[in-house]
Order: structure tokens, then C-alpha cells, then sequence
């Protein structure tokens, strides 16, 4: 992304982010900016692949971990880190930690990573030109190691 402000760049602050998500909750209620939130992260992560010129590229899951902690990593924009990609056979799992979406949250907090799930699951549908249904399964803030991202292939 080209610098798009001058002085300050093109970052913002997860103070900020999180303002952005609290306010669309308390006027659009918790579903509807769920919804919102994952269908605008799927167009980013789509748009960030295809940025990189590894839409329908399916590399390894290793490679796409690293390509994707490089995007979306402290190298990045930040987003959150993400430290791998397995494929269970009937899923694929993601697992990520320092996500915007959980960042300043108390332990226990039902957030869900809604941004983040949505710009993972954007980049591996748009890579694999494949179709998915993606949840979070497992959260830093309820006891887990990662806040993981699992994605179902839709037949």
C-alpha cells in the first residue's frame, strides 16, 4: 500500500480500530458487524494475495504461513502474526497470536476475531481458488496459545 498520508503514513491505532468496531456494534448490533467485519477482511486478504501475485499460486501451506506472517506481520501491516498453516484432512487450521481483534481485550472476553479470520480466510480462498466456511475455534483470550482460524472447503 503507497503512503497514503503525508505525515502520518499509512497506519492507524488499534485504539482507533477497536473505536471503529465497538461503534458499528453499538449501531449495527454484535451479528451484523461480525458479518460486516469478516466479509471486509476476506476482501482485504483476497486483495492482499493478489498484491503479491500469489492468487491461484497455492504454495505450500509452510510457504503460505511465512508469505502470509511476512504481509500481515510485524514486516507487514501488522495485522497479527501468523506462526502456521496446517491441513487436517478436512480442514484447514490457522493459528495466529497478537490479532488486532484480541489485542487489549481481558482474559475471558468473548471477542471474536472477526477482521483477522476474514483477511486469513480472503488470502487462502483467493490462493487456492477454492471455497470455504471459516470460524474461530480457539482464542488467546479464553485460554488458548493462538487464536486459531479453522476454514472447511465448501463442496
Amino acid at each position: 500500500m503507497p503512503n497514503v498520508r503525508e505525515k502520518l503514513g499509512g497506519f492507524v491505532s488499534i485504539v482507533c480500530f477497536k473505536g471503529v468496531i465497538t461503534g458499528m456494534e453499538e449501531a449495527l448490533g454484535e451479528k451484523a458487524t461480525a458479518i460486516a467485519l469478516v466479509s471486509a477482511g476476506r476482501t482485504r486478504g483476497k486483495n492482499l494475495v493478489t498484491e503479491l501475485g500469489l492468487a491461484d499460486s497455492n504454495p505450500s501451506l509452510e510457504d503460505l504461513a511465512s508469505k502470509l506472517d511476512h504481509a500481515l506481520g510485524e514486516n507487514g501491516t501488522r495485522l497479527c502474526k501468523v506462526d502456521k498453516i496446517e491441513d487436517t484432512g478436512d480442514m484447514i487450521k490457522v493459528y495466529a497470536h497478537e490479532t488486532v481483534c484480541s489485542a487489549g481485550e481481558e482474559q475471558g472476553s468473548p471477542r471474536k476475531c472477526t477482521y483477522s479470520l476474514g483477511a486469513v480466510w480472503g488470502a487462502i480462498k483467493t490462493i487456492q481458488g477454492k471455497r470455504y466456511r471459516g470460524k474461530h475455534t480457539e482464542s488467546v483470550l479464553r485460554g488458548g496459545s493462538h487464536d486459531v482460524f479453522e476454514l472447511s472447503p465448501i463442496d
